[in-house]
């Protein structure tokens, strides 16, 4: 055990640490110490030396149970306005496509988002930020893709980072510009790809892309127009992740694969040919029940091929305006487990060190020392219970880099 004095002492919660191949890894009153951002212990108290309490410039007495803290790898939480008029028109009959192909959807998201100012795009976005904190979240992916021409796109990702600098969490920074075909380029999607590109480069040079996605789908963007993207992203050696086999299967998931994405997201239609590459690739599989939820979608993903051929399974919200406005990942949990019968191990799993691969991070997701000191309390003593509220304030506190957030 270390001799120097450790920044924080946390005593007597249970554990899920996660660091099993199965199972939550549950230490019951247990302990959990960091120094200088990273986690020093982590084990049962009884495994501490017995003046530990006076190791620690903090000391905090505790019960309930203690998680790595979430992570949300894959949101649109930047965006102006809302889409609420879109919901009442599903519910009266029209589709996610119909409503689309007639100007809404994705672009009416855009114009928004053009006519705000950096400032006031920033203050839109920082609720819906602070929200997903006050669940858990302690680390946030955040796309472009509302900008849709080089300004825009920067004004969205500048929003982003300022996000994660104001808020003192992790953020990583996904461009999103083949996400939909703006007015400008109705007729010319190839050439918006070249545009697109040169944004990507642009946008990179000044430091605001961690990775590069595209919705790769009947209404997005096709395979071919998705591959010219993904191999500017490979050039300049930014990981991809892609919107993939939402709406029907177009082999988005093997796509990624080829490319070895960190994800591939949806992914309601993929066949097991697309599973197997995932598998072969070690792309992560990130479940969105948010928006299967809100679109009331039947086709499930293809979750006994998943497990089946061993791909690692990740749940976020797909915060966005228009087909997940969910605000919470404990809740996402909750969905996951509801629609697509997930087990509550497989849940936060999905949420923690399964999303964190999602995003490339190896140094969080789990409760194991000399990883990130990035956990949360909750006022629940079992793991399953996270999944089983059907909302309610459940955290007690989180901690990122061994800050307190919440």
């Amino acid at each position: 055990m270390a001799t120097e004095r450790w920044d924080g002492l946390l005593l007597g919660p249970s554990l899920a640490t996660l660091d099993t191949d199965s199972g939550y890894g549950l230490v019951e009153d247990g302990a959990l110490a960091w120094k200088d951002g990273l986690l020093v212990y982590v084990g049962p108290r009884s495994g501490l030396p017995g003046d530990a309490s006076s190791l620690a410039d903090e000391v905090i007495e505790a019960e309930g149970l203690v998680t790595p803290g979430l992570v949300d790898c894959h949101t649109h939480l930047v965006f102006a306005g809302d889409r609420a008029g879109e919901f009442e028109l599903r519910l009266q009959g029209a589709s996610y496509e119909e409503i689309a192909r007639s100007g809404g959807g994705i672009l009416s998201s855009v114009r928004a988002v053009r006519e705000a100012g950096e400032d006031e795009l920033l203050a839109q976005s920082l609720p819906r930020a602070r929200a997903l904190i006050a669940d858990g979240a302690t680390t946030l992916e955040i796309k472009s893709g509302y900008g849709l021409d080089l300004d825009n796109e920067r004004k969205m990702l500048r929003v982003a980072r300022r996000i994660g600098v104001t808020l003192g969490i992790g953020v990583r920074t996904t461009f999103l510009g083949a996400h939909a075909l703006p007015a400008e380029y109705r007729d010319d999607a190839d050439g918006y790809i070249d545009a697109a590109i040169g944004w990507l480069q642009a946008l990179h040079g000044e430091g605001l892309v961690d990775a590069v996605d595209a919705f790769c789908e009947r209404i997005g963007f096709s395979s071919a127009q998705t591959r010219r993207m993904f191999e500017a992203a490979r050039a300049l050696g930014l990981p991809v992740k892609l919107h993939a086999d939402q709406l029907s299967d177009g082999g988005g998931a093997a796509l990624a694969a080829e490319f070895h994405g960190l994800s591939a997201d949806h992914i309601e239609h993929t066949n097991e040919a697309g599973v197997r590459a995932m598998a072969d690739a070690g792309t992560v599989a990130v479940l969105l029940p948010g928006a299967f939820h809100v679109l009331r979608e039947t086709v499930l993903p293809p979750l006994d091929l998943l497990r089946a051929h061993g791909v690692p399974m990740a749940v976020a919200t797909d915060c966005n305006p228009g087909t997940s406005p969910l605000l919470s990942l404990q809740q996402a949990m909750q969905l996951a487990c509801t629609h697509f019968k997930l087990t509550p191990e497989e849940a936060l799993r999905g949420t923690t060190i399964n999303a964190a691969r999602a995003l490339g991070l190896q140094d969080r997701g789990v409760l194991r020392t000399g990883l990130r000191a990035d956990f949360a309390h909750w006022h629940v003593r079992q793991p399953a219970a996270l999944c089983y509220w059907l909302g309610g304030q459940l955290l007690h506190a989180s901690h990122t880099g061994g800050r307190r957030l919440v």
